[in-house]
């Protein structure tokens, strides 16, 4: 199988009593998925979206990734949040951390996900006399930071080619009909694709938010849905080998048993975003009603130079979800050094991968001698096919865990409280009462 959860280390920690007790929790959770009447049952597009996604607008995904390809040394996306962690995500675990700069071809950026100035600058400087396309990612077109990167960007495209060319290079994904964005895209000509009603932001990497980035880059976007769509057959049944299900249950019962941290791990930095990604779908899926676990993420072997003591020696606060990726896209052989000056010949005569493979298993080993418990999912590789699978595997087991939580796994009342302040002290029409009390505050 692609992707599997491996409980292999979990024996010291979760007795199987413990995961028959859960059990009718996690049946009763599928039927409210299956069902459609939990919480948060209006975002559920996700389920069987790899199944029943819009073709015609996948086509038109393709032929404007082509396009955009043939006609641009460099495209820029405009999202945040879930409108780019999702797409920066999957081409970082599929094609590299440093795709831009081993791949001939188009270059891709990514910008209005902070409102730093230093940043967008930054990539405005790379664009330079370069052949530029945009593709702005808002389901309403007001979100701060990617409006603001947008008129940066808009203004630079028509300095660079003028008015009408720039609206030729300009791409908008948003809301199918309404919206500030979606009336500007259509008074512009710009080709619009749409941001699903029933599929919170979290979980859009697999409709047009994620697809035309990915599809941009050069990945095969139709593995990407295969692995998705494989994965749902398998993961939406109920029984007892459901790996995505199972992998909830065993973080509810460590949660309940006072961990309060999941460290999602792999050995291949580029599963770094991956991480981000991770974080975003457990953070604000589950970090509700002061409830839930705290989502953190490391890269090994580079963290346990920085964060290996804490989770070796620090509070047992925490547990550790390892990403096992099998294969890596590459591999060195190991040779001896005549002299042996780094005393590192006892390494050599093996591929680099094998040495990587013992890093992680002696550090599982130290791990749980030190009471971490250790969880496992094996994926084959990073391909398309791989990432698209692991994707389903933790929107399922998300949803599944939310609902063990008794949360809506699906919305995100806590973000909208640090948007009010941040307007009122920007000074916003409509909050100046506010602003006001915040300042008071500051002083």
């Amino acid at each position: 199988m692609s992707v599997s959860f491996n409980t292999k280390h979990l024996n010291a920690f979760i007795a199987e009593h413990e995961y028959a007790a859960i059990y009718p929790q996690v049946a009763a959770a599928h039927e409210m998925l299956e069902a459609k009447n939990g919480p948060g049952n209006d975002f559920l597009g996700w389920m069987y979206q790899p199944r029943d996604y819009d073709k015609e607008e996948f086509a038109r995904i393709k032929e404007a990734a082509k396009k955009i390809r043939e006609e641009s040394d460099v495209l820029i996306v405009a999202g945040i949040g879930g409108s780019y962690l999702g797409a920066r995500a999957v081409i970082e675990a599929v094609k590299g951390m440093y795709h831009n700069d081993v791949d001939d071809g188009l270059k891709i950026y990514f910008c209005g996900n902070n409102i730093s100035p230093s940043y967008l600058n930054t990539i405005l400087d790379i664009c330079k006399g370069k052949r530029v396309s945009v593709n702005v990612i808002s389901k309403s077109g007001t979100t701060t930071e990617t409006s603001l990167a947008f008129r940066v960007l808009r203004k630079f495209l028509e300095e660079q080619v003028g008015e009408e060319e720039a609206n030729n290079r300009i791409y908008a994904t948003t809301d199918k009909a309404r919206g500030i964005l979606k009336q500007l895209a259509d008074s512009k000509g710009w080709p619009t694709f749409v941001v699903p009603d029933d599929i919170g932001g979290r979980f859009s990497v697999l409709s047009a938010v994620g697809l035309l980035p990915i599809a941009c880059t050069g990945i095969d976007i139709d593995a990407l849905m295969q692995g998705a769509a494989d994965a749902m057959a398998r993961f939406s049944k109920l029984g007892p080998d459901n790996d995505a299900y199972k992998y909830a249950a065993a973080r509810n019962i460590l949660y309940r048993k006072g961990k309060q941290i999941e460290i999602l791990e792999c050995y291949e930095p580029d599963f770094t975003l991956m991480n981000e990604w991770y974080k975003q779908l457990f953070g604000e899926s589950e970090g509700k009603d002061q409830k839930g676990l705290f989502p953190a993420s490391c890269i090994f072997s580079t963290d346990l130079h920085s964060m290996g003591q804490f989770i070796q020696d620090g509070a047992r606060n925490m547990f550790e979800t390892i990403v096992n990726v099998k294969n890596p896209v590459s591999d060195l052989y190991l040779e001896e050094v005549e002299g042996n000056f780094d005393g590192l010949n006892f390494l050599a005569n093996q591929n680099m991968s094998v040495v990587n493979r013992k890093a992680m298993e002696g550090t599982i080993l130290a791990h749980i001698e030190g009471g971490v418990p250790q969880l496992l999912i094996d994926v084959d590789d990073l391909s398309a096919y791989n990432v698209g699978y692991l994707i389903y595997f933790f929107w399922r087991a998300c949803a599944c865990s939310g609902y063990l939580l008794s949360v809506n796994p699906f919305n995100q009342p806590g973000v909208e409280d640090y948007k009010k302040n941040m307007f009122a002290l920007l000074g916003k029409p409509g909050y100046e009462e506010l602003t006001a009390a915040l300042e008071a505050k500051l002083k």
